[in-house]
């Protein structure tokens, strides 16, 4: 509560002014939703189950942020708006490893040649790649807590840690894009067999539509990075929408093309 008695709506103090747009994509996300939760059960695949949770998250935190958006009293809620940062936060983990899963998914089907660069073949490792996300996922959730806090001491530790989340995310978002592209060359240079016998568009243009997610990524986590200490610029919605939520849904929605996820039962055991 403010000197005067009356609260602050800390919603509207950052930029959540909109209250149609976060409904527009929470709806947008529903359809999309039902799609991945449909394709789990019929082909069950960690990028399916994954990002049918990241939809779920994705409609939680723009409903929540409809609310904070509003004339209620909810923007008044600091709680409230510290979960919601934190959903937007968490949910981009599924986005990332499931860009990067499928990468190497394709890269085991068409039996494409180790890469010579050691740093991209460390990163080929995927418990490696995950215990990163998770860690910069809890650093990023602590961090967004943290800074909140009336302490100046525990508040200055949060935004160091939001700071190295960020960092953390986008060295992951880079290393995700040179898989990408090494992905890309192997394919272009020959020709997979694995791609001839299978006539479905994601498999035969895979490729393209994996290197449009990790220039979208790129877009999303570039703009985090260049905000990262400017919060009234990172939450004003002129620029969030367009550079982070906009790429965001384009992706999914690339992950939908039928054929691009490649059932288990064809990969390598």
């Amino acid at each position: 509560m403010s000197a005067s008695g009356l609260q602050v709506n800390y919603a509207h103090a950052i930029g959540f002014n909109s209250v149609a747009a976060a409904v527009i994509f929470a709806t947008l996300y529903v359809p999309l939703f039902h799609w991945f939760i449909l394709q789990s059960f019929k082909h069950p695949t960690y990028v399916h189950i994954v990002l049918s949770l990241f939809c779920a998250i994705r409609i939680t935190a723009f409903v929540i942020r409809s609310l904070l958006a509003s004339a209620s009293s909810a923007g008044e809620n600091l709680g409230l708006l510290i979960g919601d940062e934190i959903l937007f936060g968490v949910g981009f983990f599924g986005l990332l490893y499931s860009a990067y899963t499928l990468v190497l998914d394709r890269e085991l089907l068409n039996d494409s040649p180790p890469p010579r660069n050691p740093i991209i073949a460390l990163t080929r490792n995927r418990r490696i790649f995950r215990l990163a996300l998770v860690l910069a996922v809890a650093l990023g959730s602590a961090g967004t807590s943290m800074s909140q806090s009336s302490s100046s001491s525990t508040a200055h530790t949060g935004k160091t840690l939001h700071v190295i989340s960020t960092v953390m995310f986008l060295v992951l978002t880079i290393l995700q894009a040179l898989q990408t592209l090494h992905l890309a060359r192997s394919e272009l240079s020959g020709t997979s067999q694995y791609r001839k016998d299978n006539e479905s568009f994601g498999m035969r243009y895979g490729v393209y539509i994996l290197l449009l997610v990790a220039a979208l990524l790129l877009v999303r986590e570039a703009f985090s990075m260049a905000t990262v200490n400017d919060l009234l610029k990172q939450t004003n919605e002129h620029f969030w929408y367009p550079l982070l939520a906009v790429p965001e849904i384009i992706a999914v929605a690339l992950y939908a093309t039928p054929g691009l996820v490649p059932p288990r039962s064809d990969l390598p055991k």
